[in-house]
């Protein structure tokens, strides 16, 4: 049994086109989406800005509400984990694009660090707990007193990384988690990402406009474009061997700014 399954899945903002799912119109930032993925895989998922990434993530999450279709974790619909969205929110933890946008400006990282503890379990960890999340992500007690304004960007991420991980997650989205980063500093987060899923047995859905992020990370990949998936597959036969011709412009676009980097 696969470990989330969506069906049919559509979304709109509020406040954007019109018309019914699968009657046409316009707005729908998700199309019908069908998809599917066992536990401890390694999905990528890639397109264009505005092609549906964020958002797919955010409904899986539970952060968005579908307009039509269905999304099952474990077996169970998210209608039904809404009687026990504690366990939800535990079970499926969310990296955001920008750290510091994610931690409260006004609050020392040692605080924030223990908020979904406090949140979703309702106890405050000792100070034992705390510094084994900021030793998995390589970090030091020295960071709590600290305001995220005191810490660079590579850190802030690391913060970001230990709380999602201090509620033992099964499933770890990570939504352009170094695309704020410097260049210097990306290749230690994914490194981190790397260590932790296979420390943890994390499940790991990795959303990216960067296919060299998602060859190196990911087994399995979906590619999206306008709220439509226009193919999924093994990572590898997908960037070898794209069957649609979007997939094929991304992967030579992704070339091409390779090669300008090298010259």
């Amino acid at each position: 049994m696969a470990l989330v399954e969506v069906r049919d899945l559509w979304y709109r903002y509020p406040g954007t086109g019109h018309g019914a799912p699968g009657e046409g119109g316009d707005g729908w930032a998700l199309r019908g989406l069908d998809l599917e993925f066992e536990a401890g895989s390694r999905l990528g998922i890639v397109g264009e800005s505005g092609s549906g990434k964020s958002t797919l993530v955010r409904v899986l999450c539970a952060l968005l509400k579908a307009k039509r279709g269905s999304v099952s974790f474990d077996g169970r619909s998210l209608v039904d984990w809404s009687e026990d969205i504690r366990e939800f929110r535990s079970r499926n933890q969310m990296v955001f694009q920008s750290p510091a946008s994610s931690l409260d400006p006004r609050m020392r990282v040692g605080f924030s660090l223990s908020e979904p503890v406090r949140a979703i379990e309702r106890r405050n960890p000792d100070e034992t707990e705390i510094e084994s999340w900021l030793s998995a992500v390589g970090l030091g007690r020295e960071v709590l007193p600290r305001y995220p304004h005191q810490l660079s960007g590579g850190q802030l991420q690391r913060i970001a990384i230990a709380r999602a991980l201090s509620l033992q997650p099964t499933v770890l989205y990570a939504d352009e988690p170094t695309s704020a980063l410097d260049v210097s500093v990306q290749a230690q987060v994914l490194n981190l990402l790397i260590d932790l899923r296979e420390q943890f047995g994390l499940t790991l859905v990795m959303v990216s406009h960067d296919l060299a992020v998602i060859s190196r990370l990911c087994e399995s990949i979906i590619v999206m474009k306008d709220g439509e998936i226009v193919e999924t597959g093994r990572t590898v036969d997908v960037l070898r061997r794209p069957s649609s011709a979007y997939t094929a412009s991304l992967i030579a676009a992704a070339e091409a700014v390779s090669l300008a980097a090298d010259g």
